[in-house]
């Protein structure tokens, strides 16, 4: 019989806190800080739980340059019809578009970076 197992995903930063804020804020979650204030972690509804780490040394990812791959982003699911709206919120709270190909007419992702640098997507389910 397999153990039990769950995962988190954990973005690292100089601020943890401030992070975690920001993301609380768009997913609509909370920000819990344990023991150790290096580690916070963002917790809501249907499935939401990230950790946001502290790195005394971080650096910004350098994505989308050419020359670099993208390691991972968030894919942030939203309905298409609220799309526009989320887009508001994002930037309201700090985000910051990130340059896409073909970003005439309607699009059905679109891509952000974090206060900290971390890629993410709006994008409808499937």
């Amino acid at each position: 019989m397999a153990v039990p197992k769950t995962s988190v995903l954990v973005l690292d930063c100089a601020e943890p806190k401030e992070l975690a804020d920001f993301y609380a804020m768009l997913l609509n979650a909370e920000v819990r800080v344990g023991d150790d204030p290096d580690i916070v972690e963002v917790v809501g509804h249907r499935g939401v739980h990230l950790a946001i780490r502290r790195d005394h040394g971080y650096a910004p990812p350098s994505w989308p340059r050419p020359d670099d791959s993208q390691q991972a982003h968030l894919r942030i699911l939203v309905a298409r019809e609220d799309l526009d709206e989320a887009e508001r919120e994002a930037v309201g709270l700090g985000a910051r578009p990130l340059g896409a190909k073909g970003n005439d007419g309607v699009r059905d992702a679109r891509l952000y970076s974090d206060p900290a640098g971390h890629p993410f997507t709006l994008a409808p389910p499937g």
